[in-house]
């Protein structure tokens, strides 16, 4: 039987290229996605497409509501910021950071892990290509590791679980490569924090222009539509 593996399924293209490397490492995949009051909602729908085509033995919706707290363009009514081009997006930590999100999603994931007998996390942050996020950073995941060795039946009994986050050092145009060479269907993936009415996504956000300037610099194209036809990546 395949050593099992709880996987962070966003429904983006970094999630179902971690849920693929995942599946390729021999894991049976037991998918967690948060309905946590995000605006993006159609990433929830794409992370049960994800997670049919990898196979998830299990997948796991848990609803959250995080904008009781608010503080986050993406939990709160507060805009979305907007830039013709990835050059336009800002430095420092950015109004679409949700306080503490990787942090719940990971205690979350470790109480899954314990439950079903997992012994690997894997999560698809990644501190190169991204929005300037603090729990995106090695530190983090380094400092949840520790976390998770002594807050855990399974850590204080000498079975670890331990944090994957493969993506963690590769820009985005090597995770599209990584993922397209391990057959990710990236069509069915949805990456925009502020999408229109019909779920298509914006194109003039960070994760759409990050997702965009990916794709041109993987030399492939991008095979989701986008409500307003973006200006093009930066060559």
């Amino acid at each position: 039987m395949d050593a099992k593996a709880v996987v962070l399924l966003s429904g983006g293209v970094d999630s179902a290229t971690t849920a693929a490397i995942a599946r390729a490492q021999g894991f049976e995949i037991h998918a967690l996605t948060f309905q946590y009051g995000q605006r993006h909602k159609a990433e929830v729908r794409a992370a049960g497409d994800v997670a049919r085509t990898v196979r998830a033995a299990q997948h796991v919706i848990q609803t959250i509501d995080l904008r009781a707290f608010g503080g986050s363009a993406l939990t709160d009514a507060i805009e979305v910021p907007k830039s013709a081009s990835v050059h336009g997006i800002g430095g420092g930590i950015p109004i679409t950071y949700v306080p503490a999100r990787n942090t719940i999603f990971l205690a979350f994931a470790l109480a899954y892990a314990e439950v079903t007998g997992a012994s690997d996390i894997f999560i698809g942050v990644n501190a190169v290509d991204y929005s300037g996020y603090p729990d995106c950073r090695p530190a983090f995941i380094a400092a949840f590791q520790r976390l998770a060795d002594v807050a855990t039946k399974a850590g204080v009994t000498g079975a670890s679980i331990k944090i994957h986050a493969p993506l963690i050092d590769m820009s985005k145009s090597e995770i599209i490569r990584e993922g397209t060479r391990l057959g990710v269907d990236f069509s069915i993936t949805h990456s925009c924090y502020d999408p229109a009415p019909d779920g298509l996504a914006c194109g003039r956000c960070d994760s759409c222009l990050l997702r965009l300037q990916g794709f041109f610099d993987a030399g492939l194209n991008d095979p989701i539509a986008y409500a307003q036809t973006p200006s093009g990546p930066e060559a």
